[in-house]
Order: structure tokens, then sequence, then C-alpha cells
């Protein structure tokens, strides 16, 4: 079945309620449309016309190779293999449609609709005629098949322009915003399951992401940060291109715990990740955080502990796993394919310095206070982070 199609027409929903910039979101959509097909075999074309995108096939290639690429893009909310049929005459329409059904539905058991358009005029029969006209066609070909006007299981869409497209199969796409529409955000990404899914919803809206990992050697293996990194490419077929920073947050944390309660550990640490990631975010023009935090998840994720690290923070904290439940995590995670990556069993900074007994209700004033302690040397070991950081280009066509 792969190559009956010879070309994709692209469905959206969002985009198309944009008003007078519906034209931008358009355009980055064909663009990312372009990106994603890098990644396949064969030739394509990507093109625009009056509300709709056609992705044209223009050598051989891979099927399923091609459609999985264009099930990554966001702001694709269907994907419709398409047979085009130069317009030789009804007779030779009828064949097509005939093979087409025949090829397409194996089992004839089923209900169906022809919906015709006809977005070129001159064409001898209007759209009311041509669908009448090819439910003939087919119920003669396959007596088996019924006509059924209000839900049926086939919608056979043909449309006439300079060729004649058909298509009935509308595979889904995952919707949101083509990225790219809508700033950058810096994720703060972990080994675990949650953030790279709160990095994949963020995208899913629009924002080019870039994304600060924090790296504790000797304490957290090369392995950990491999990991982190697998993270980020997978999501990147979503994404983007995202540049990774890996921050070295040894000392700052040794130093945490040496001058600090031990149950305040956690709280104080990642205020400290907050306050390095916003720096980082800062000089490379993102608008915003996010985290894959969710309320009550664990105590450093309990309302007090949120209102904590927030505190620190000039730049708007987004956390799109906020009422989720671990599950709905989880599910997100496993559709992405990050969820075996995220639970191989490699530590990452947060789970070697953890207090046997986390404070849940941290009070800010206290928090403050006992931050003093590390007045000494902390704003030099926060430079030094900064200006160790490495920065791993992560692109997903590698």
């Amino acid at each position: 079945m792969n190559h009956m199609f010879s070309s994709f027409l692209i469905k959206y929903a969002e985009i198309g309620i944009k008003g007078k910039n519906r034209y931008l979101f358009e355009d980055m959509l064909v663009k990312q449309i372009v990106i994603a097909l890098k990644r396949c075999e064969g030739e394509f074309l990507v093109h625009k016309t009056k509300g709709r995108i056609y992705v044209e096939c223009q050598s051989e290639y891979d099927y399923d190779e091609t459609v999985e690429a264009l099930k990554t893009v966001f702001g694709v909310t269907g994907i419709c293999p398409v047979v085009h049929v130069e317009d030789e005459g009804f007779e030779k329409l009828s064949e097509v449609i005939v093979d087409y059904m025949d090829k397409v539905y194996p089992d004839k058991n089923r209900t169906f609709k022809v919906f015709s358009r006809r977005a070129r005029k001159n064409y001898p029969m209007d759209s009311v005629e041509l669908s009448a006209a090819l439910g003939g066609v087919i119920l003669n070909a396959f007596p088996e098949m019924k006509v059924d006007v209000h839900q049926p299981e086939i919608a056979l869409n043909v449309e006439i322009r300079e060729k004649i497209y058909i298509y009935s199969i509308v595979i889904p796409g995952p919707g949101g915003m083509p990225v790219g529409t809508a700033g950058r955000a810096m994720l703060l990404l972990s080994g675990g399951i949650d953030s790279p899914v709160a990095g994949y919803m963020i995208a899913k809206r629009g924002v080019v992401l870039e994304a600060t990992y924090f790296h504790a050697p000797p304490y957290t293996s090369e392995r950990a940060k491999e990991k982190v990194v697998d993270l980020a490419r997978k999501i990147s077929r979503y994404t983007g291109p995202i540049r990774l920073h890996v921050v070295n947050f040894t000392d700052i944390q040794l130093y945490i715990y040496e001058k600090c309660p031990h149950e305040e550990l956690t709280i104080i640490m990642r205020r400290y990740m907050m306050r390095i990631a916003e720096q980082i975010a800062k000089d490379n023009q993102c608008l915003g955080l996010v985290t894959g935090e969710s309320i009550g998840q664990v105590a450093s994720q309990t309302l007090y502990s949120l209102a904590s690290t927030n505190e620190v923070c000039e730049l708007p904290v987004y956390r799109p796993l906020i009422g989720f439940d671990k599950q709905d995590i989880v599910d997100i995670a496993e559709r992405i394919d990050t969820y075996e990556t995220s639970i191989l069993p490699y530590e990452d900074c947060c789970t070697i310095f953890v207090a046997k007994h986390p404070v849940t209700k941290p009070n800010q004033k206290v928090i403050r206070i006992h931050e003093r302690n590390l007045e000494e040397q902390i704003d030099m070991l926060v430079q030094k982070a900064l200006s160790t950081t490495e920065v791993i280009e992560i692109d997903p066509n590698e």
C-alpha cells in the first residue's frame, strides 16, 4: 500500500483562527514539517495552498517512516495520505476511485460517503453531482458497501484542483502550535520521568526549549549525564534542537550540606538550582523557566516548598504537570518514548544528598536566615558553576 500515495494533506486546527497573523503560523508549520522530514529517506516538497498544506513525495520514500516523522510536528492535527490523478475525464476518475477503495479497504462491509470539493470551478459537474455519481460507481463495484450520509465509517474526499486529490484516511497528529511561534523557555531537565514530559508539553504550545541539567561528579556518573542527553534527544524529535547546559553542581551541594540544616538541604539546593537556571535563561533570551513539578508528589513539591523555590525567581516558572497524577505523566512519557530511559537506575544529583526527614512546610524567613550561613563562598561558587557550564547541542536529525 505504501507507494500508492503520492502526497500527504496536512490538517491543522488552532492555527486556523489566528486572524491576520495566520500566515506566520502556517509558514512556521511548513518550516517545522521540512525539518522533521530531513530524518526520512526521500525527496519532499512542502507547500501551502488556500488553507491547506501539502507534502508532495518526489521520489521513492518509506511510508511508515514519513508518517512517524509528521506525527512529531506540533500544529499538525491530521495527516491524510493522498492519491492524485490527472483530470482525464470521469471514466478515468471512476477507475482510480474503485482501485483506491479496493486497496485501502480490503474489508468491504462498511458504510461510506463521498465528499467532493470543487476548488476549480470549470469542472463539468458541481460537487453534489460528482459525489452522487462517484457514490454510484462505488456501489456498483462493491454491492456490499452502504452509503451513510450521517456517520459514515469511510469519508472519501475528492478535491478537484489542477489535479484531482483523493483521500479518506486521517492519521491523528499531535496537535498544539508549531514550535517557534511562542518564544523560548528554559527547562530544568533531570533524569526523572516528569521533566521531559513537562518540556514536551511546553513545546507543544509553540515554545522553543533550552535545558539545564545539574551534574554532581563524582556522586553522579557520566552515565547519568548520558541518560539526560538521551532524554533531551528523544524530546528533541518533537521540540527541535535543544541546547543543553550542564552545570557542575558538586561544590555548591557540598557547601550547602556542610552549612545548612539537613532537613532543609533539598529546598535550599533547589533554590540555588532555580537561581542558576534563571541566570542561564536570561543569558539565552528565555522568557521563563519550566519544571516537571506536580503538587504533593514529593516533599519539595508541597505548596509551601513550591512557594519557597519560586521566591528566588524573577522569571515566571511554568509547571505544565502541576495538577497531574503520576500515572497521567507516565502515560505521556510512554507515548513520547522517554519512560524507559527515565527509569534507568542512574542517580541524579537530587537523590544523593537527601535528608531522612525533609521539611514539607519550609518557612521562608527561616530558609532565608539559614542561607546566610552560605554568604562567605556561595557567590563565588555560583559564578564558578556558571563559568564552567558545558553546552551540548542536541539535534534530532543527527
